[in-house]
């Protein structure tokens, strides 16, 4: 019994001479040796850059009818299948804790220094575009309290109205462009888009601002008025020189490659055979059907059909190029012979992401020339952005995307602007943008419910989400329901059920 309780007794002293070790010198024996106190911005707004322009719902490449598959789970976005619906949270889901996160974190680490108002401003017009396409795709998001969990303990942020994000965005666009200062440091090489150039960034800016300020003119036309006459006296992208975009590699760590182009690839046409494409995928026929109808030069660009089931072996040859139907529930007889993307050019995975081009610029002010709020010609300015899609697919792929000059100025010379009524005119001006934005799905998705162009009919596939209507948002995730409760609902009471019919602010 004595020597169990003297055995006692040196266990706790054992214990207790533990526990005063253990908290002696707490703090450095629990520091990583190999991590770091505070961020280094360069190296976190690359990787924000990296992120931001990474996270694209893929699924919109169906919606907007450019693909789709007969296998109903990867056709969802063509489909709007009802027990896939849930897919469509992915962008949301990745935003926050990535390129959103990161960006805040580069603009609260360089804030408070004067000489770094140049990274500032560019951060601060980065984040812009990253919750652009995030508010665009969802509507109402958290906003001004997202992301400050490590700084203010904000865990259930509160989901704010879409018109307050867009007049914040705006402000903050003109805020950023204003305080550019090009005697200043930048973030050079760290800079993906621009290398740290202020006028460029500018320029970026303001066509921010163009872009957001049209998005409201079936909400708020003064205010829409205002964004656009101010971004286009600010100077917007209107050479291939300053478009927006990032370049990526062939090789090397995912991050540095195109992300639509290894998704694509990896996920559906990595076998390169034009038959067992993983997901069933296939260029839809409603976009071929157009690009055919048209005699569109960019269609052996963009498409291929594999010869014979033949590996690599492809054909461009305008006549043999032919979309699926996207009503299908099988694979059909033909698939080997359909179009599918080449693999030279929209599965490139060095190919550079275009995120603001000038084609874009120019069908904006197209139609704020037909508005009266420029002094540009609307046919012009029309002319210059068809040849500017046309161009930019050289950017995409020097090789195997250039078209001659004389086959570009023919495609423009035979494409003029209409001479009918406004509404004609903004018919043919953007669906010739749903053409020269592939494949940014994306801003597709958005522009067609600004502006009702193209002419698409909604897919009333069997089981889907939609009652055959074209789909207007995408879905909340799941996990915001347990996670949010408070915030979800009071967004869901403001905007209106969770569900693809719902009409973001500026979808009137």
């Amino acid at each position: 019994m004595h020597r169990f309780f003297l055995k006692c007794v040196l266990l706790v002293g054992v214990g207790v001479l533990t526990l005063t070790a253990c908290t002696k010198d707490f703090e450095e024996i629990n520091t990583n040796p190999n991590a770091v106190g505070t961020i280094t911005p360069e190296y976190v707004f690359t990787k924000a850059q990296y992120d931001g322009v990474a996270n694209m719902l893929y699924l919109l490449l169906g919606t907007m009818q450019y693909t789709t598959s007969f296998n109903d789970v990867a056709g969802f976005g063509s489909k709007y299948i009802a027990s896939q619906v849930n897919s469509s949270s992915a962008a949301f889901s990745t935003a926050y804790p990535n390129a959103l996160n990161e960006i805040n974190l580069v603009i609260n680490a360089v804030r408070d220094d004067p000489a770094k108002v140049n990274m500032l401003a560019a951060a601060r017009i980065w984040r812009v575009y990253c919750y652009s396409r995030l508010t665009d795709v969802y509507g109402d998001v958290p906003y001004f309290q997202a992301n400050q969990g490590y700084t203010d303990a904000q865990y259930t942020p509160a989901y704010d109205p879409q018109k307050d994000i867009y007049a914040d965005m705006l402000k903050e666009l003109d805020e950023a462009a204003t305080s550019l200062d090009p005697a200043k440091p930048t973030f050079g090489a760290a800079d993906l888009l621009y290398n740290g150039n202020t006028a460029q960034w500018k320029k970026f800016a303001y066509s921010l601002m163009l872009r957001l300020g049209m998005r409201l003119t079936k909400v708020d036309i003064a205010a829409a008025q205002t964004w656009a006459t101010k971004a286009l006296a600010g100077g917007v992208i209107t050479e291939d020189a300053d478009i927006a975009k990032v370049n990526y590699l062939a090789s090397g760590q995912i991050i540095n490659q195109n992300p639509l182009a290894y998704n694509l690839l990896i996920n559906d046409y990595i076998a390169a055979n034009g038959s067992t494409n993983q997901e069933g995928g296939k260029y839809q026929k409603v976009f071929i059907d157009y690009l055919k109808q048209t005699r569109d030069p960019r269609l052996g660009i963009i498409s291929v059909v594999y010869t014979g089931g033949t590996p690599n072996q492809t054909d461009t040859a305008f006549a043999k190029q032919q979309g699926m139907p996207a009503n299908l529930s099988a694979k059909p007889a033909n698939f080997a012979q359909l179009s599918e993307p080449n693999p030279k050019t929209v599965l490139l995975l060095n190919s550079p992401r275009l995120v603001f081009t000038a084609a874009e610029s120019y069908f904006l002010q197209t139609e704020a020339a037909l508005r009266g709020w420029s002094g540009g010609a609307a046919p012009t300015l029309y002319s210059n952005g068809v040849r500017a899609a046309l161009r930019q697919w050289a950017i995409i792929s020097p090789t195997d995307g250039a078209l001659s000059a004389q086959r570009i100025t023919g495609y423009v010379n035979n494409n003029q602007l209409v001479a009918g009524s406004f509404d004609d005119k903004m018919k043919q001006i953007y669906t010739q943008f749903w053409v020269s934005i592939f494949p940014d799905a994306q801003e597709a998705f958005a522009s067609y419910r600004r502006t009702g162009d193209p002419t698409l009919t909604p897919n009333n596939y069997p089981g889907n989400a939609t009652g055959g209507q074209f789909p207007r948002r995408f879905l909340y995730p799941v996990s915001e329901q347990n996670l949010n409760t408070a915030a979800y609902n009071a967004a869901i009471a403001r905007q209106g059920p969770n569900t693809l019919l719902t009409r973001v602010y500026w979808d009137k």
